[in-house]
Formats: structure tokens, sequence, C-alpha cells
């Protein structure tokens, strides 16, 4: 099977050594030929094949026509491509491996009822590399009955995150519990509509960078209810790196002139993109008002929200023939945007 590994599939000496111990009982390539032949004339290529193979190597052993064709055939009947097929067995390989009726039907009916529509499910199915895997009883029903019953998080609540996120609901039960011990102590009450926004935060960082973007703002002299409106405001800007968030509060500081306490009233400010948002704008206003074409009418943080059609309309293009280097300014931070 080493051999076969490495001269069938494309894997080196080493992987094929690797992934070969669950085949050690094969007398024949008899079903691996079935198998890999079969990936082929369903559009994989060699890489695919290896994914697969390397996730689940056992798949070598199945009975193409008892066990891989109705599974293709289930995945054509749900409405997916031939590549979306690819993809998502790439992505899910456990599916090759689940009983059809037992165990993938309940568990996509069950996530068709928290995502509201087959469309949603299949869309996060396509791309994700977990979202068969988990157990129902273990990790999906115990989460969803911790937020909902001890929580007092409304339903609704709780769908709008795991239709955006549903590897949010997915984690151990544990680990949510903990999640909810680092929000409450964060000061977020439980019946906010943001609590669940600063929970999906909370989980896509570690509590490490958490608690030095917490340490950090507090630096910069907020108050307790300065912080707390900032944070309900923004939960996402606890998920940015500590050196980011930094470089943005000093230069809304030190450049703009705004006082910390500004800062927290507007905390989305801290969400934008420095380099190609806040900082081209700010030299825009900067330059006309230099030019004395523009009196800083308005707040700076109206000027940041607006669209990049709607300030070139309104600020840029009234003025590109007296100040040509506005466009100059537009065009680099469209080029760092692009990259």
């Amino acid at each position: 099977m080493v051999e076969y590994l490495v001269n069938t599939c494309g894997f080196s000496s080493s992987e094929a050594a690797k992934f070969s111990k669950p085949l050690a009982h094969l007398r024949s390539t008899e079903k691996p030929d079935a198998v890999v032949n079969f990936m082929r004339s369903q559009g994989f290529d060699g890489a695919g094949i290896r994914k697969v193979i390397s996730s689940r190597p056992n798949c070598l052993c199945c009975n193409v026509e008892a066990n891989l064709a109705p599974r293709f055939q289930f995945l054509r009947d749900l409405g997916l491509s031939e590549s979306d097929i690819v993809d998502a067995i790439q992505n899910n390989s456990a599916i090759l491996g689940l009983n059809i009726h037992r165990s993938f039907v309940p568990k996509l009916e069950m996530w068709e009822r928290l995502m509201g529509s087959r469309e949603h499910v299949l869309r996060h199915f396509k791309k994700t590399t977990w979202f068969f895997s988990h157990s129902v009883e273990k990790r999906i029903h115990p989460n969803l009955k911790f937020l909902t019953d001890e929580c007092g998080i409304p339903d609704e609540r709780v769908s709008m995150i795991v239709k955006s996120y549903p590897h949010f609901i997915a984690q151990k039960p544990e680990s949510l519990r903990a999640l909810i011990a680092r929000a409450d102590e964060l000061g977020i009450p439980r019946h906010s509509q943001m609590f669940m926004c600063l929970l999906r935060s909370l989980h896509r960082v570690s509590k490490e960078t958490v608690e030095a973007n917490v340490e950090l703002l507090r630096s910069f002299r907020w108050s307790e209810s300065e912080f707390l409106s900032a944070v309900k405001q923004s939960p996402n800007l606890l998920s940015l790196s500590p050196e980011l968030l930094r470089r943005k509060m000093e230069f809304l500081i030190n450049e703009v002139g705004y006082v910390p306490a500004v800062i927290a009233d507007n905390s989305r400010l801290l969400l934008h993109s420095l380099e190609k948002r806040v900082i081209p704008r700010f030299r825009v206003l900067e330059m006309l008002n230099t030019e004395g074409l523009w009196t800083r009418r308005g707040k700076f943080v109206y000027f940041v929200k607006l669209s990049n059609a709607k300030f070139m309309e309104k600020i840029v293009l009234p003025y590109k023939e007296k100040v040509p280097e506005l466009l100059d300014i537009m065009r680099f931070a469209g080029e760092c945007e692009g990259k």
C-alpha cells in the first residue's frame, strides 16, 4: 500500500508510510483502484484525492457501489453541483463515513432549523471543515439549552449568530461556559443586544489578546462607563491585535485631535482600516483645510462612515481641479485596499 500510495496517488514515501497504516489489511488494490477511479470520474484531481485520503485513509476500503456512489447521489439531490460536491467532501471527508439516513439527514435537518434555510446550510457546508463532524447530542443541543435556558438569551439572537458563524454553537460546552464567564467579566449584561456579538468576538481570539486590549484601552484613561459604552457599540474592537489598536487610538488622539472620551462615544472608528480609510480621508480633509477650501464642517467620524463613492462625490471630486493631489491620496488608498 505504501508503494500504491506513492505510484498511484502521488504521495511522498513518508506520507505514504503514515497513511497506509489503516490499509495494512488489504491484500489487493482492487478497492483502492475502484475508489480512486470513481473520485476522478466525479471531478477530483490528484491534489483533491490526496486531501481526502490524508484525512480519511480508510475511504480506500469503501465499496464504491454500496457506500460512495449513494453519498454522491444524495449530495447531487440536495442541489450541489459537481464542483460543490468536490469542495464539500474535501472539506468534510467525515461524510464519507456517515450513514445518510441515521446521521447525515438528522444533522442536515437540525442545521436547517437553526439557520433558517437549506441554502444557508449548504453555503457553509461547502467551505467549512467541521460542519457534519460534531455531535448534535454532545455539543449542539447542550450549547443551545445553556444559552437559552440558563443565560436567558432569546432564540432569535442565538439564531442570528448561528447563521453567520455556525462554528460558535459547535464548540465544546465547557468552552462556551468559559466564554460566557469572560463576557460577564467585561460587564456587558446578558440581556444586551450586543452580548452575542461580544461572545462571537471573544470566541475568535485568545483570552490573552482580549486582556491585552482591555488593559490598553483602559490605559487611555477611559472611565468604566466609557469602556462599557465603547465595547457595547463595537465588541469586535477587542479582537483586533493590541498593536493595531494602539496605532488607531494614537492616530485619532495625536493627529485627528480627539480626546479618548470622544473615541469611546464613537468606537466604530476603531473598526475601520487605518491605511485604507481613516488616514487617507483625514489627509484629504486636512489638505482642503490648508487650501482654505474646507473648514472642517461636520465631525470627522461622519466622513469616515461615508461609503467610498459618497466620499468621492461629496469631498474629492468637487475640488479635483484645484487640488489634484486629492485623487492621488484616494488612488493610493484604493491600491492598499486591493492588496
